[in-house]
């Protein structure tokens, strides 16, 4: 299947899953530059929860200095230590890192064709890898675009127990400012999910 066929293929309903998919995944990577803090403020959202958490995402973002969030994503995720978060499927789920969801994922990771980049140092189970996961196999980025029911396993087995949970906890962490809608907009998107992937079990 030539690009501009696989293009056809996915649904816009999809695309834009896997567009806000990407997005959690890249704001979560890595604190927010000044170019991704633009293009956050640019955002805007209807009136349903998700859109109105995303509006008010982007209200921060236009207030929020790249410095100032450098500072808070250290405190949240990094720490000294450690951060006041631990945003692994495996701490969620055992309380500890590097447990059997890791090495869980690892295989399903294998079984799709998909790899840790080399110049990624964190462990799988973290979630903006899950997130650039879930946004690479809506889209085909490496393959063929997975169908809905592979979707749904992976969703189901990698994201479902423990990401709900995860971005509830960074809405309220203490040291949440920029961050605190971007909890509110995954959280609002993983209840979408859970649901249309309920539906169309």
């Amino acid at each position: 299947m030539t690009d501009a066929a696989a293009d056809i293929a996915i649904r816009e309903e999809d695309r834009l899953r896997a567009d806000l998919y990407n997005f959690l995944g890249v704001i979560l990577a890595q604190p927010a530059d000044e170019m991704l803090l633009a293009q956050t403020a640019s955002l805007s959202g209807d009136d349903s929860d998700l859109g109105q958490a995303i509006s008010t995402l982007a209200r921060v973002a236009k207030v929020s200095k790249p410095k100032a969030v450098q500072s808070e994503y250290n405190r949240l995720f990094i720490g000294l230590g450690r951060g006041e978060l631990l945003p692994y499927a495996s701490y969620y789920l055992t309380g500890f890192l590097n447990e059997k969801p890791l090495a869980t994922l690892r295989q399903d990771m294998t079984a799709r064709g998909l790899a840790r980049a080399e110049t990624v140092f964190e462990p799988e189970d973290n979630i903006a890898s899950l997130m650039e996961m879930m946004a690479a196999m809506i889209v085909g980025r490496f393959g063929p675009p997975a169908p809905l029911e592979a979707q749904r396993d992976f969703f189901n087995r990698h994201i479902a127990p423990w990401a709900s949970h995860f971005f509830a906890d960074l809405e309220g962490a203490k040291n949440s400012v920029f961050y605190a809608p971007v909890g509110t907009v995954g959280r609002a998107f993983m209840d979408i999910e859970t649901e249309a992937f309920r539906l169309g079990a």
